[in-house]
């Protein structure tokens, strides 16, 4: 009877002490649920988050693809448009060319009994008048044409302001004056006053005389 009783006994510690350990179980099961389901909600906020930045990033890549799209497409028609202009600019500055050829031959040919001395220093005007200097021109250089040509000047003056020395416009009263002392002076070809080299050509605008070489006499 004693040991039935002890057998009781061992049981029914056994059964408490296994409650205590199943209960014991039970809480730390428990415990763990909860940290997982903690653990999950934080993992599922991260992916939210994460989710989130990514949509931003996507969105701010295909806004920043389309501005550079349009900026792209800016730059085509901007380079587009410069063609246009510097095509357009250089029909204007040839139709300019064009017209400043056609009013330089308007004043050379109202000039036909004109010619410019070149480089006779301006000093000479103090002691001689322009006469003078183209008489004493013809006497050194062409002779025979005879000096009476220099008689036969009708207006004299120094052009233009922009050079120095100026050039020595003489208007004759007959073009075929102006022809006798052009003809002379390309013949001889080296044109002196008073020993230095100078030049004579018909009265051309200084744009012509540049356009051919202002070391050329006419």
């Amino acid at each position: 009877k004693e040991f039935q009783i002890m057998i009781v006994k061992m049981i029914q510690n056994l059964e408490i002490k296994m409650e205590t350990q199943i209960n014991s179980l039970e809480t730390r099961i428990e415990k763990m649920r909860e940290r997982f389901n903690k653990d999950l909600e934080e993992i599922k906020k991260s992916q939210y988050i994460m989710n989130n930045a990514m949509n931003e990033i996507k969105n701010t890549l295909e806004a920043t693809n389309s501005r550079i799209t349009e900026a792209e497409d800016r730059i085509s028609e901007l380079e587009d448009r410069m063609v246009e202009i510097n095509e357009s600019k250089r029909k204007k500055e040839k139709r300019i060319k064009r017209n400043e050829d056609n009013l330089r031959d308007l004043q050379d040919n109202v000039k036909p009994s004109n010619i410019r001395i070149i480089g006779v220093p301006e000093e000479e005007d103090k002691n001689e008048d322009h006469e003078k200097i183209l008489e004493e021109i013809i006497i050194e250089n062409f002779p025979k044409t005879g000096k009476e040509i220099a008689t036969q000047v009708q207006e004299t003056q120094r052009v233009p302001n922009r050079i120095n020395p100026r050039h020595i416009l003489i208007k004759l009263t007959k073009i075929k004056h102006k022809e006798q002392i052009v003809k002379a002076a390309r013949e001889k070809q080296q044109i002196t006053h008073k020993g230095m080299p100078i030049r004579i050509t018909v009265d051309l605008s200084i744009e012509t005389l540049q356009a051919r070489g202002n070391g050329r006499t006419y």
